[in-house]
């Protein structure tokens, strides 16, 4: 077994999507970073010359898989399950423990199955968005609303469902997301989800909402941000350290009151209060 790997522009993409789409017989997966423009592309290929192939039309590398690739695959796979605190575990492990609300301890339970669509818990992004989460409303009462743009796998919105909301909607412009939101939704038995397919920059709230959680580029919060002005709390991620200082200049013109930054890796989130309501 061999792997064809490529990292391309996604204008590249667009002009080669169909064609690499019927060279690897619909296998082609394509994989983007946050904080990066450009993606990775890959293809599974059975034999080397196929994978000499695809070098020689649309460049890129092949590179020999060990005959133990899936047992290696798997293990790099089994993630051990995330704590939230102590009212939430969240697995990527096996759909038979998606059938049980709790875990150890009668702690509830999330499971997010690895997708394609981004958002299992381990990005540092995403895990520094659910402690937030799960901090910020530890003694609140059943009952308070949450939105969550880009909602990708649909593990915010499905975690604060577990840990009390009442009204969460979250927002992908992907339609391989919302899909995939939806199928973790009927995976841990939560209703009253709601999903909507449409450009965060196009959606138009109704209400206050107690929480706005938003997972996105750093250009792209800076764009939207303005927007975000009816909800109570802004849980802020997506931003890489190098941008730290001008993401906070701009909450702070929008009358945002930071209350606490998270830092990881090469990856920041932020706690912030609004007062301009």
């Amino acid at each position: 077994m061999y792997l064809w790997r490529k990292v391309a522009e996604p204008r590249w993409l667009n002009a080669h999507e169909n064609v690499l789409l019927i060279h690897s017989g619909g296998k082609l997966v394509v994989i983007a970073r946050p904080g990066r423009k450009r993606l990775q592309l890959e293809i599974a290929c059975r034999s080397l010359d196929t994978a000499r192939k695809l070098i020689e039309k649309f460049g890129g590398r092949a590179e020999k898989w060990p005959r133990e690739w899936l047992k290696r695959f798997a293990d790099l796979n089994r993630s051990k399950e995330l704590k939230i605190g102590n009212r939430l575990l969240i697995s990527n492990m096996g759909r038979r423990q998606g059938r049980q609300q709790f875990g150890e301890k009668n702690r509830p339970r999330l499971l997010i199955p690895a997708s394609a669509a981004f958002g299992t818990g381990e990005h540092a992004t995403t895990a520094m968005s659910l402690r937030f989460l799960e901090r910020l409303t530890r003694g609140w009462k059943n009952g308070w609303s949450l939105v969550d743009l880009g909602t990708g796998s649909g593990i915010l919105a499905l975690a604060a469902k577990r840990l009390g909301a009442a009204e969460v909607i979250g927002i992908d412009i992907d339609p391989k997301s919302i899909s995939v939101a939806k199928a973790n939704a009927r995976l841990n038995k939560i209703d009253k989800v709601r999903f909507r397919l449409v450009d965060v920059r196009d959606w138009k709230p109704t209400g206050t909402t107690d929480i706005i959680v938003a997972n996105l580029y750093s250009e792209f919060l800076v764009e939207v941000l303005p927007e975000l002005k009816f909800s109570n709390w802004l849980i802020l991620s997506g931003v890489l350290r190098g941008q730290e200082q001008k993401i906070l200049r701009v909450l702070r013109r929008n009358n945002n009151k930071i209350v606490n930054v998270k830092r990881r890796g090469k990856w920041i989130a932020v706690l912030t209060k609004c007062t301009n309501h």
